[in-house]
């Protein structure tokens, strides 16, 4: 099995998801996970295929055919090592400039993966004050996740770091 690494970006237009399954299913491939947004007029994502090896490069250039859309197609291999665990975290602090950037430092230091990311910015129900909010995925040494955590609370006062493990 060969598992098909897929991101894209075009123009936004009804259909384009339609499109994308009908081709993974076409191939026999079978979709895994996505992350796909709407973003100033463009539809951007990145998905993941798990395809039988001998439907692999039929489905890639089908994929690369896509007249709409810009592709960028890698071939992966699932690999999870024993001492790593995955946990979740959700993310709430002021907004301001350079906060992912502190955040991803941190992660690295503390010997993170960062395996997802998504973020948001939203007004506080009553102060309408800016709010940065982010749920992660991140892939870390079990014997490590009290001290990532802490190192991520002592970024600043307004950090709230909530945990799923």
């Amino acid at each position: 099995m060969n598992y098909i690494v897929i991101s894209f970006i075009g123009p936004d237009r009804p259909g384009l998801v339609d499109k994308l399954s009908n081709i993974i299913n076409r191939h026999q491939g079978n979709w895994q996970t996505s992350s796909m947004h709407h973003l100033s007029g463009f539809f951007a994502g990145v998905l993941e295929v798990a395809v039988a090896e001998e439907s692999s490069q039929a489905l890639i250039n089908a994929l690369n055919d896509i007249p709409e859309l810009k592709t960028q197609i890698e071939t992966g291999n699932a690999v999870i090592s024993p001492e790593q665990a995955d946990i979740v975290l959700e993310l709430t602090a002021n907004d301001r400039e350079g906060i992912i950037q502190e955040i991803t430092s941190v992660i690295h230091r503390q010997g993170g993966n960062l395996l997802k990311l998504v973020s948001s910015q939203s007004p506080a129900a009553h102060t309408g004050q800016t709010m940065f909010k982010a749920k992660t995925r991140i892939s870390v040494n079990k014997d490590s996740i009290d001290e990532l955590i802490g190192a991520l609370e002592n970024i600043a006062d307004d950090l709230m770091v909530d945990i799923s493990r």
